[in-house]
């Protein structure tokens, strides 16, 4: 490990609790806050669950929870930070007003983050004084449990603040990544919503039903792309195959700009997934916890497994 830091994170929800878990595991210094009194109570008690579902060792639990404290304010959490990551719910008026008040209230040479999944950082950060020590830090859903963390620039960023958070991120048993350029979605969501237009696609347009969507990947090229990327893949089959098929398939891909009809139909009659109990499929309560229960327990394993 390198030398501890002083962490703040600004939202103890369901990524901000990861966030300060992982650097908390690493032996930060972390100071966590959150205007909601209930969120500021538990997030110690939701560290050590999350801890305990990770399969963490007992004796490791006391001395992660030590490295926290939890702040009422967000200027008391910031006061003396090296690193701030902010991680509160995707609106932008709301993001721009807590790095309003970071500013305020942090060391002028802290690093300030924002996690977000698809918000561009560039209009996060635009109205901060000093723009330059400021980048996106995409972590990805749990963040204690999935490895990748996509390092965002801006136009603003200094080189030498992206290096030294893709440090810190690495040093904390992170796998992060690099991004150059500040677009929508970074690397990661542009991918996957790829996949899923198509997905959508295929349903809607009645060429099989949504399990059978879920079948193929799972069943297929999902079991070996936690071990081979799509452009290893291509590498490995050789660039020419890649052509032939493309060539004989990408002319027929959904190439829809904007968001599936059928999907918008789905939200507009209050079919919202498993929170609603039916979305593409129809989900028990049960049905539902089995499949965070798998997530969770599947993660857990694959990390263990790509260790040894």
């Amino acid at each position: 490990m390198g030398t501890s830091k002083n962490i703040a994170v600004i939202g103890a929800g369901l990524m901000g609790h990861g966030i300060a878990l992982t650097l908390a595991r690493a032996g930060h210094k972390v100071a966590i806050t959150d205007p909601v009194d209930a969120a500021r109570e538990s997030v110690k008690d939701r560290i050590a669950q999350s801890m305990a579902d990770m399969g963490c060792a007992d004796s490791e639990l006391p001395s992660a929870i030590a490295c926290i404290n939890v702040e009422v304010s967000t200027a008391e959490a910031v006061a003396s930070a090296d690193v701030v990551f902010e991680a509160a719910p995707e609106k932008m008026t709301l993001k721009k007003a807590i790095f309003a008040e970071i500013e305020a209230h942090a060391p002028d040479d802290c690093i300030l983050a924002s996690n977000t999944s698809v918000m561009p950082i560039t209009e996060i950060m635009s109205d901060l004084r000093l723009k330059n020590r400021a980048v996106g830090t995409h972590w990805w859903n749990p963040p204690h449990m999935i490895p990748l963390v996509e390092v965002v620039k801006t136009e603003w960023t200094d080189t030498a603040v992206a290096q030294t958070m893709f440090d810190l991120l690495a040093d904390a048993g992170k796998t992060p990544v690099m991004v150059a350029k500040d677009v929508p979605g970074f690397i990661g969501n542009r991918l996957q919503h790829a996949l899923w237009r198509e997905a959508v696609s295929l349903v809607e347009n009645g060429i099989c039903d949504a399990e059978a969507v879920d079948t193929v990947i799972k069943s297929s090229f999902g079991r070996r792309l936690a071990v081979l990327g799509p452009l290893e893949n291509a590498d490995l089959v050789g660039t020419d195959l890649t052509l032939d098929i493309h060539e004989n398939v990408l002319f027929d891909l959904e190439a829809r700009q904007g968001p599936s009809p059928y999907l918008q139909g789905l939200v507009e009659a209050g079919k919202l997934g498993m929170k609603s109990g039916q979305g593409f499929r129809t989900w028990t309560q049960q049905e539902a916890d089995d499949v965070r229960a798998r997530v969770a327990s599947h993660l857990t394993k694959l990390e263990t497994i790509l260790e040894t």
